[in-house]
C-alpha cells in the first residue's frame, strides 16, 4: 500500500492528546490511512487496535456502552491507539468520542474516520470543540496518483525536475501523457489502480450511483432526481458563477432547496465554492461564489465525457479546475478567491492572505493570455503579484512552474 501524504500528518498527530478526525469524500481511502496506520502502530511497538463498526455485533457492544471500548484493548500501561473506522454507524458518535476523551484521554488516543452524515452534524460541532483535529483526504494528487499507477520512476522525474533547475528530463513526453489522464480520470484510488480506461469509466459511474446516493439517503434529501440535475449542471458550469435564481428556475425548485442542496454537496467534498475577493465594496462586490470540483474524473463522469484533451470543448473550464485543486492541496480551499468587477474585470484566482500573496490567471493555451485585460488588478493590488499559468504549450518547466503555481510574469 502506496502511504499518502495525508498518513504522515496523521502519523505525527499520533502523539497529540486531540483526537484525530479523518474527513472527505467516500471513496478517497480513509479505511486504506487507517490500516496504514495499524500497520505502521505494530511497527513501532505502538499499542493498537482497529475496530470496523460495519461490524453490527462490535457497533451493538459500543452502542450499549461507550466504555466497552476499554474491552479491547490489550493489557498493557502504555497509551493504546484506537482506529475507528465507519463512526457514523454509532447511535451517538459525538457523545462516544466526548465521553471517552473526557474520562480516558490518558490512557486512549483515537482516531476516527467516517461518512459526511457524521461530520453535518451540529452535535459533532458543539461538543467536540477543542478536542479534536479535523484532517481532509480528498482524491489523490499528481504525485500520488503517479505512485499508486506504480509509476515510481515518473515520480522520481518530477522530483528531479522540481529541485534542480538546470535537469532536463527525456520522460518529459510520458510525464504529459499522465497529466492528461489524470485531468480527464481524476484521483480515486480505485480508478487510478484501474489500468483499462473502460473500467475507470465504469468505476467513476460506481461513485457516481453508488456511493454519491448514499450521501443523498444520509443527507435526508428527498428528490434525489432534482439533486443529480443540480449536480450535473455545476460539472458543467465548472469555474462560473453561481446563481442560486437562475438554477431554481432551471431546475424548477425552490431557492432554498437549491441552496440546502450546494451545502450537501460541499459538506460531501464534492465540490468547492469560491468566495469573491474585494476591497473596494463599491466597485467589487460581486457576491456570487464560483464552483469547482474536488476531482475532476466525478466531474467529467457527470458529463459523460471522457474525450481527449485535444478535441474536448471545456479543456478550459477542466485546465481551470485542475489549478484550483493544486491551489486547494497546497493553501486549503479557503485561502482561494477568485476577482471580478461589476465592469467584468476578472482575475481567477487571488490568494491575499498566504505568506506571499499572489494572483493567477489561467489559460490552456499561452496565445489566450492578454495582459491589458489585468491592467485595472495590478493597478488595484500592486502588493499582489499577478502570474499566469498554461498549459499548452507543455514544456519541460511545467512541473517547476506547478509546484511554484507562478509560470510567468508577461
Amino acid at each position: 500500500m502506496v502511504p499518502r501524504k495525508l498518513f504522515h500528518d496523521l502519523k505525527a498527530h499520533l502523539e497529540k492528546k486531540e483526537y484525530s478526525l479523518i474527513t472527505g469524500a467516500r471513496q478517497t481511502g480513509k479505511s486504506t490511512i487507517l490500516k496504514q496506520l495499524e500497520v505502521y502502530c505494530k511497527m513501532k511497538e505502538i499499542p493498537v487496535v482497529f475496530l470496523n463498526l460495519e461490524n453490527r455485533a462490535l457497533l451493538s457492544e459500543m452502542n450499549e456502552n461507550p466504555l466497552n471500548l476499554l474491552k479491547y484493548l490489550p493489557g498493557t500501561n502504555k497509551r493504546t491507539v484506537a482506529l475507528i473506522d465507519e463512526i457514523q454507524y454509532l447511535n451517538d458518535p459525538s457523545n462516544f468520542l466526548k465521553l471517552l476523551y473526557d474520562e480516558h484521554s490518558g490512557q486512549i488516543k483515537i482516531v476516527v474516520s467516517g461518512s459526511s452524515a457524521f461530520y453535518m452534524d451540529n452535535q459533532f460541532r458543539d461538543s467536540l470543540a477543542g478536542r479534536k483535529k479535523l484532517f481532509q483526504l480528498n482524491t489523490c494528487s499528481f504525485d500520488e496518483y503517479l505512485l499508486l499507477s506504480d509509476k515510481p520512476h515518473l515520480f522520481e522525474e518530477i522530483e528531479k525536475l522540481v529541485h534542480k533547475p538546470s535537469y532536463r528530463s527525456t520522460y518529459i513526453d510520458y510525464l504529459r501523457i499522465e497529466w492528461e489522464n489524470y485531468m480527464i480520470y481524476g484521483g480515486y484510488p480505485a480508478v487510478i489502480t484501474e489500468p483499462d480506461k473502460k473500467e475507470k469509466t465504469d468505476r467513476l459511474k460506481e461513485i457516481r450511483d453508488s456511493f454519491v446516493k448514499r450521501d443523498i439517503l444520509e443527507s435526508g434529501i428527498v428528490n434525489e432526481s432534482a439533486f443529480y440535475n443540480l449536480f450535473r449542471v455545476l460539472a458543467g458550469q465548472t469555474g462560473n458563477l453561481v446563481n442560486v435564481n437562475e438554477l431554481s428556475s432551471l431546475l424548477r425548485i425552490k431557492n432554498d432547496t437549491v441552496e440546502n442542496y450546494l451545502s450537501v454537496l460541499q459538506k460531501c467534498f464534492h465540490i468547492v465554492l469560491v468566495k469573491p475577493f474585494f476591497r473596494n465594496l463599491r466597485k467589487e462586490l460581486i457576491k456570487m461564489p464560483k464552483v469547482f470540483f474536488l476531482d475532476t474524473g466525478l466531474r467529467n463522469c457527470l458529463l459523460n465525457n471522457f474525450q481527449p484533451l485535444s478535441v474536448r470543448t471545456d479543456k478550459g473550464e477542466l485546465w481551470e479546475n485542475v489549478v484550483f485543486r493544486i491551489l486547494a492541496d497546497k493553501y486549503g480551499s479557503d485561502a482561494v478567491h477568485y476577482w471580478r468587477t461589476s465592469a467584468g474585470n476578472e482575475v481567477d484566482f487571488v490568494l491575499p492572505d498566504i505568506e506571499e500573496p499572489k494572483a493567477i490567471e489561467v489559460k490552456f493555451d499561452i496565445n489566450q493570455i492578454r495582459t491589458n485585460r489585468h491592467k485595472k488588478f495590478r493597478e488595484a493590488y500592486n502588493d499582489i503579484p499577478l502570474n499566469y499559468l498554461w498549459l499548452n504549450p507543455f514544456h519541460p518547466d511545467f512541473f517547476r512552474s506547478i509546484d511554484c503555481l507562478v509560470m510567468s510574469i508577461i
